[in-house]
């Protein structure tokens, strides 16, 4: 009889062994390398799995319980089984608290979003998880554990009346603006892997909290000057010249180190702080190589910090896996790094050596992408050393795309395709192309910000144009428009740069944003109620609180979109998604004041005229 149980125990050990062997693979910690977040149906089924697989094993240990190997078994089965609760409890859905009234303040990414299966994006999810953005590193003590959880280009130009705008503003948009011909990227589909549940229970836990201890001793010291500043993150219209200023001139290292945290992404990505600080200083030394007016790192900043505001605003980082939001981050960090302070067209008709390298194709996007991935290549700078081979491959086609997108030579073309594109009954816009189009918009956006930014801002740019005519008229090249100091419309240059190219930029990028996003959207309550993504209807005081929050500019101006149909008197309309849009009341705002600016300034051009045109008859007589 013993000699029968000895038997049962070795074949009951036998199957223990055949059940746990081979388990030793790296935790997932982060989504896939591609595609939307997998849904909480798919991962509810992984659960499931995993847990008839523990209760298999459980049933085994039961009937072995006097030998030592099951006594280590149960050891092991109560660590993946505490792993298992906090795993099984990030991917449970619950609702979104409605009386949390900036869900971009909020720690941890667990929550909810529930939206409906339509004829929409390339997300075919009908359940979605709403991202909340971790506690920023200023707000949360370092003893405290969070848990986280095509075209013809000028055919828009052409439909300009020739006395809408001066000859030298039409001039200077068309060269900026257009091209004779643009390449074609693709970039290949690949279906998302989708790692079990069990799979990251059996592995990574001693390493995972060892990162976690070491690197909550590590976050990095801000000073409170810059905490004050960066508690108004998440508006709008942020104060990145009062960032730069309190952070002695170093605004890329803070806002970009709190980003990423907030996002989880040092974290997920298991980025070293030390690491991470020492690539941010370099980023920043980097854009202030060539001591540019306007593209420098205090505009690195500003892009990111914008980019920021449509990720976490509009719902859009609920649409996005976290390599995409670490790598639209990223894009709109190192977007203009090394800026010459010059256009391509000064680098193509100087024959610079950059125009050499990248044959006068988007010849600073181009160097802006490759002198980044040579930084990160540096074994002290690398950010990137835990991604894997897919995950990397992944990661720097999107930051390629995204990048090169910005030429504003592609700007009409860019435009046109997402235009089109939306129009289609079935349309599936592509996550590249919609990032992209995000990125050049929030480049271009200092005239959808507070008139005082703005105004700033295009002194600065027009200074750099100055600089750059110098050294063309030094070169004996031609003027590029706007570039000669003598010869200047600053009105007029920016009411055609607001109607003509930042205008419908965000416009599209609305109807994009509030396209993709319906799905992900909760469910309207009333038939008159504006959503808005990751959060419950909003009504008048909630409203009037994110508006003051933003900082917007006079009046609120977000619009719903007009399909054109016909609606019965009486009928109850149908509830539609609509992105808040704070952009829109700060356009009216500065194209009205330069308008007055140009009354001014012609007004005071024709009185010079006529005292010289006096001038010249006292002489004659």
């Amino acid at each position: 009889q013993q000699q029968q149980q000895h038997s049962n125990a070795s074949d009951n050990q036998t199957s223990i062994d055949s059940r746990t062997k081979g388990v030793t693979l790296a935790p997932q910690t982060h989504s896939g390398p591609t595609g939307p977040p997998d849904t909480i149906l798919e991962a509810d089924a992984e659960t499931e799995a995993a847990a008839e697989a523990d209760t298999n094993t459980e049933t085994v240990m039961s009937a072995t319980a006097t030998t030592d190997a099951v006594a280590q078994l149960t050891q092991a089965e109560g660590k993946a089984g505490e792993l298992e609760s906090s795993t099984t409890g990030a991917t449970k859905v619950t609702i979104a608290d409605s009386k949390n009234e900036n869900q971009c303040s909020g720690g941890g990414d667990g929550g909810q979003s529930v939206g409906s299966s339509s004829s929409s994006s390339s997300n075919k999810a009908t359940m979605q998880r709403q991202r909340r953005l971790r506690t920023p590193v200023w707000a949360r003590s370092m003893s405290s554990t969070n848990k986280t959880r095509l075209a013809d280009e000028d055919d828009e130009l052409s439909e300009v009346q020739p006395d809408a705008v001066p000859p030298e503003v039409r001039e200077w948009l068309a060269s900026t603006f257009t091209r004779q011909s643009a390449t074609t990227r693709r970039r290949t589909d690949e279906k998302p892997k989708f790692r079990t549940v069990a799979h990251a229970i059996r592995a990574g836990i001693f390493v995972d909290r060892i990162y976690r201890s070491v690197s909550r001793t590590a976050l990095m010291q801000f000073p409170p000057e810059v905490v004050q500043i960066l508690k108004n993150l998440d508006d709008w219209s942020f104060d990145v010249f009062a960032l730069a200023e309190a952070a002695g001139g170093q605004p890329i290292k803070y806002l970009s180190y709190d980003l990423l945290n907030r996002y989880g992404i040092i974290h997920k990505f298991k980025i070293a702080p030390a690491t991470l600080e020492l690539f941010l200083n370099r980023v920043e030394e980097g854009y202030c190589r060539y001591r540019n007016p306007y593209h420098n790192n205090i505009h690195a900043a500003d892009v990111t910090q914008t980019t920021h505001y449509v990720l976490c605003q509009t719902g859009l980082m609920n649409w996005l896996t976290d390599l995409e939001i670490f790598a639209t981050l990223l894009a709109a960090l190192i977007h203009d790094f090394e800026h010459t302070g010059t256009t391509n067209n000064f680098h193509v008709m100087s024959g610079s050596e950059k125009a050499l390298l990248y044959n006068d194709r988007a010849v600073l996007e181009n160097h802006h992408v490759s002198a980044a991935f040579r930084l990160l290549k540096e074994d002290d700078c690398n950010i990137l050393v835990n991604l894997s081979r897919e995950e990397f491959r992944e990661f720097r086609t999107l930051i390629i795309d995204m990048v090169l997108a910005t030429d504003m030579s592609f700007h009409f073309q860019q435009l046109k395709n997402m235009r089109n594109l939306l129009t289609l009954n079935e349309a599936s816009v592509d996550k590249s192309k919609a990032m992209a189009l995000v990125l050049h918009c929030c480049d271009i956006s200092h005239p959808a910000k507070r008139w005082n930014l703005h105004h700033r801002w295009t002194m600065l740019l027009f200074e750099e144009f100055f600089r750059q005519g110098d050294l063309e008229r030094e070169l004996g090249l031609p003027f590029s428009p706007m570039c000669d100091r003598n010869n200047i419309l600053f009105p007029e240059s920016q009411i055609g740069f607001i109607d003509f190219i930042v205008e419908p930029s965000l416009s599209v990028m609305s109807d994009m944003l509030e396209y993709v996003l319906t799905p992900l959207a909760p469910m309207c309550k009333t038939s008159n109620a504006s959503i808005d993504a990751g959060d419950a209807p909003v009504d008048g005081a909630a409203a009037s609180t994110r508006q003051k929050a933003d900082g917007e500019c006079s009046t609120s101006a977000a619009a719903q979109p007009d399909d054109g149909t016909a609606k019965p008197s009486g009928a109850k309309p149908t509830p539609k998604f609509s992105i808040r849009k704070p952009w829109l009341a700060c356009l009216n705002e500065n194209k009205k004041i330069w308008k007055e600016q140009s009354l001014k300034e012609e007004a005071a051009r024709n009185e010079k005229a006529q005292q010289e045109k006096e001038k010249e008859g006292e002489s004659e007589e």
